[in-house]
């Protein structure tokens, strides 16, 4: 392997040399402390910056074992470093001057919530971190005196400040792992007690603007009603109390501008960790919970929707139902099924985005309108037999309609951001399960039961027995007895490979086709949506090579790979530290997703054909 000395004779030959000169950097170097990988170098100034790596042996980083000996405390780990190596790389932003991008320095800037990331990964061998560099230029002519700078300056303070125990204050590092191994014990204990959510006091649910997801000064803190707070003893926090969700219906409703949606927001996010000083470190949702909304206009691929509608005037099949232009309540059908599919085991739904024709039909509707000239079964009619019969808990704010009042479990009224319970007020008003709104159909188990002969892609366990088996996750088994199968038709492909283009956190093409993901909102990070750019590719890439094949088991081995090895490229793991991998080949801003996302995304690609 080359050194230090051999890059920095390199940089003596080809400085003031034409800007391709650089290319000629690209490989490995040993520093006394690490090795830096330039792994890839930009066509010219203006273009995007060089990627980088740098690999620190554990023997030099040296840190405890402890801290990231289970994935929870090394995600946190993880995190932690690439936010300081940020911060260490930005103190040094385009301070080697130069034209285009020339001393740019950079690497992941995560939000929030704490993802798994390619930007920086560790295990017991080494540290990878990956990062991007603009390569000095005047004009297009090399300045390798700038460059020098910053691999031989910077980088090395970067990589001090960031990637040596020694370097770190002891007691903010284990704070940050022993947060995670708090929250890791809150999730289980939502298991234990069977709950979906648990929100605890004292939290800032509140963001700062309708633009910023930090905390609200001055916001009114959470606070549990009596009837539902719960205690916790946290490995490291000691006792917590909050409100803990029941799995069933829970019912939030309130005035406007009370809090409603922003309770539902946290409990949306919940589904991730957050970091120390965010105000819902301590707001845990069950991790498959997804957030479920009207997406009018969004193209649906095959899915069976007629646990919801049916017998549509123009005699379209809603067992195996594909549309470019989904209608509110079509692609509200949809999202409820594909999460269902995909194992959520809770549904977050607002009143406020959905579709009403879509959540409820009162009474006066249904005397004015015969059933038969109605073919949408309301969710209002479904969500008590999807609890019962397929172990899928809802919690729905409700602003306008009582009709939902009649089916809830619990009751949460929002005053002025402070949570009460009014359950047993409301069943003085209206007894629990009498609603006159609520129409005497098949259960939705008896509707999939009935469509498997011709759409077996959404055989769900029959019973929540089945759900907990220890053996299998629901994800897992659903997708293990589904054999629905797509095809893809013609698509725009360049040198014999898929072009991907991503359009920030909402978007991205996959040859001339985009998949629109502005309202799966449960995506955080512009990561996400890199990596599941790459896993749309590599489920096209799979279809083309075996026409006709179970969409089911492929998207269970993606996950599974997801699960075992992080976030990454289907069909091109083996990434991990300690594997002996090519970095070259991962890139370096691709960001854990969950099972719901890929389903979700996987279904919004219009370039699938019967």
């Amino acid at each position: 392997m080359n050194t230090d000395s051999n890059l920095k004779n390199e940089l003596n030959r080809i400085h003031r040399k034409g800007y391709p000169a650089y290319k000629d950097l690209k490989g490995s170097y040993r520093f006394p402390a690490y090795i830096l990988h330039i792994d890839h170098v930009q066509g010219d100034p203006f273009a995007a910056p060089s990627k980088l790596s740098v690999e620190v042996p554990q023997k030099q980083a040296a840190f405890p074992e402890g801290l990231f000996d289970a994935s929870y405390k090394r995600i946190a780990l993880q995190d932690h470093l690439t936010r300081t190596f940020g911060r260490a790389l930005s103190a040094h932003m385009f301070e080697a001057k130069g034209s285009g991008k020339s001393g740019l320095m950079s690497i992941s800037r995560p939000g929030q919530q704490v993802l798994e990331r390619t930007a920086l990964q560790m295990d017991k061998d080494r540290i990878i971190a990956r990062f991007e560099v603009g390569f000095p230029a005047n004009g297009r002519t090399i300045n390798a005196v700038e460059l020098e700078k910053i691999l031989f300056r910077f980088l090395s303070d970067a990589v001090k400040r960031a990637l040596y125990y020694r370097s770190y204050d002891k007691k903010d590092l284990y704070n940050v792992v022993h947060l995670a191994e708090d929250q890791h014990f809150i999730r289980e204990e939502l298991i234990r007690r069977n709950l979906t959510a648990f929100v605890a006091n004292g939290s800032v649910l509140p963001r700062e603007s309708g633009v910023s997801d930090r905390p609200m000064r001055g916001a009114v803190a959470f606070t549990s009603p009596k009837s539902m707070e719960i205690e916790m003893d946290l490995p490291h926090k000691g006792s917590i109390r909050g409100m803990g969700i029941p799995r069933g219906i829970t019912l939030i409703v309130g005035g406007g501008y009370h809090g409603k949606s922003t309770l539902l927001k946290a409990l949306e996010l919940g589904v991730y960790n957050h970091i120390e000083g965010d105000g819902r470190e301590y707001v845990i949702t069950d991790e498959t919970a997804m957030k479920i909304r009207a997406e009018d206009g969004r193209a649906v691929s095959h899915v069976n929707i007629s646990p919801f509608i049916n017998h549509l005037p123009n005699g379209k099949d809603t067992v195996d139902f594909s549309t470019e232009d989904a209608s509110g309540s079509t692609s509200q059908a949809a999202n409820v099924v594909e999460a269902v599919d995909s194992g959520a085991k809770a549904l977050l739904i607002d009143e406020d985005t959905s579709a009403t024709n879509f959540m409820v039909r009162d009474t006066l509707m249904q005397s004015v309108i015969a059933k038969d000239k109605e073919p949408i079964t309301p969710f209002l009619d479904r969500a008590r037999d999807l609890y019962e019969k397929q172990g899928v808990s809802v919690i729905l704010v409700a602003g306008s309609s009582g009709a939902f009042f009649y089916i809830a479990d619990h009751i949460l009224q929002m005053d002025t951001y402070r949570a009460l319970d009014i359950t047993e007020k409301v069943r003085e008003i209206c007894p629990h399960g009498e609603s006159q709104g609520v129409l005497k159909e098949s259960t939705f188990s008896e509707r999939m039961t009935k469509s498997k002969a011709n759409a077996p892609n959404l055989l769900i366990p029959e019973s929540p027995e089945e759900i907990s088996d220890e053996s299998e996750s629901i994800a897992s088994i659903a997708w293990k007895q589904t054999d629905r199968t797509l095809r893809v038709g013609k698509i725009d492909k360049k040198h014999d490979q898929i072009r991907i283009k991503q359009f920030g956190k909402d978007s991205f093409s996959v040859g001339r086709d985009t998949v629109d993901l502005k309202y799966v909102e449960q995506i955080a990070d512009a990561e996400q949506t890199t990596t599941l750019s790459y896993i749309m590719r590599y489920v096209i890439e799979q279809l083309e090579k075996k026409p006709g094949q179970e969409i089911g088991p492929l998207l269970e081995a993606i996950c599974k790979e997801m699960r075992e090895n992080g976030p990454g490229i289907p069909g091109r793991f083996g990434r991990k530290p300690g594997q002996g991998q090519s970095r070259g080949t991962i890139p370096g801003n691709l960001a854990a997703v969950r099972p719901q996302e890929i389903y979700a995304c996987v279904n919004r690609y219009r370039g699938f054909k019967r």
